[in-house]
């Protein structure tokens, strides 16, 4: 089989940094120990440039797609040309990733995403743009706020960042370039190590995700909620799916999270029923996951009436 190439893909808009960061990259030595053939894909044009002369990278060929579509022939292409052992992409911050995604040829493996934002702006991007902030978040490994100041608020960046995901460390960089790492700690809104965990209606989001990140500390734990009622002809008697609708981003995003649960409620449940459930956490195959995951068995069951809010989020 053909060894995979590593991608190297580093995100952010316009004046975020990246430029700079990818110039000090291919300057360090540590980064071309393999002596690898580099590509650099550049996909927007910015005010900075590359200082190739500057480079130790010995093997190396920079490609600028910033006047013309991603495309899986256009990569392709590049790839056959260059023939590159690790590739690094500065993207453009106002295209999706799932563009880029589905552009790459087979073969290509990302190997680590960093986004950068500028501090001034983050906020405003935020505010004015937050579905493009939530994709450049969502898959990142890390995220770096340049320009930093003391005026700022880390916890203000760090809440935003954390509701998108849990994943990236979290970097600010001040102005001068003395680089702090992010320690605030994301205490759960729930006891976990109750004897039963009570998840209130406005918690079901942070619940779903830390128990589908985290599943193996839920093993056998006790947890009441109330959820959502999804049934289909296809599942077991005793057998539904129990969840919420969770909205990440934006309205358009807004997806039904449930978890798979055997109940012995005598009455029948269709879809759209809202109950309040009381179960065990398994972990175990399902045919409806296609894979192992959290199974809840259900101690009690009871109808109820919809949360105020219908639509859980991370907020």
């Amino acid at each position: 089989m053909a060894q995979e190439i590593p991608v190297y893909l580093f995100l952010g808009f316009l004046d975020a940094g990246k430029t700079k960061f990818i110039q000090e990259t291919f300057e360090d030595e540590r980064f071309d120990e393999g002596n690898e053939r580099t590509l650099l894909l550049v996909c927007e044009e910015g005010e900075e440039e590359y200082d190739t002369s500057r480079f130790a990278v010995r093997q190396f060929a920079v490609e600028n797609l910033s006047q013309e579509k991603v495309t899986l022939a256009k990569l392709t292409e590049l790839t056959k040309k260059h023939r590159p052992q690790k590739i690094v992409v500065e993207y453009n911050g106002m295209l999706t990733l799932n563009d880029f995604f589905e552009a790459m040829p087979d073969g290509w493996a990302i190997a680590q995403v960093m986004t950068f934002f500028d501090a001034g702006t983050f906020e405003s991007y935020n505010k004015n743009m937050r579905q493009l902030v939530f994709d450049k978040i969502q898959v990142a490994d890390m995220v770096v706020f340049n320009r930093f100041k003391g005026k700022y608020a880390k916890e203000d960046f760090h809440k935003i960042v954390r509701g998108i995901s849990r994943r990236p460390g979290i970097v600010y960089e001040y102005i001068g370039g003395e680089a702090v790492y992010d320690e605030i700690v994301d205490p759960l809104p729930f006891d976990i190590d109750a004897k039963v965990i009570e998840i209130e209606d406005r918690d079901y989001a942070l619940f779903y995700r830390d128990l589908v990140e985290d599943t193996e500390k839920y093993r056998g734990k006790i947890v009441r909620f109330k959820g959502l009622v999804a049934v289909d002809r296809k599942m077991k008697k005793g057998e539904i799916v129990v969840g919420r609708h969770i909205m990440t981003c934006c309205e358009a995003d807004i997806t039904y999270s449930g978890l798979v649960c055997f109940h012995a409620f005598p009455e029948p449940l269709k879809t759209r029923d809202w109950v309040n459930v009381t179960a065990r956490i398994d972990i175990e195959y399902s045919p409806i996951y296609g894979q192992v995951g959290p199974v809840l068995k259900a101690s009690a069951m009871e109808f109820t009436t919809p949360p105020e809010e219908q639509v859980a989020t991370f907020y």
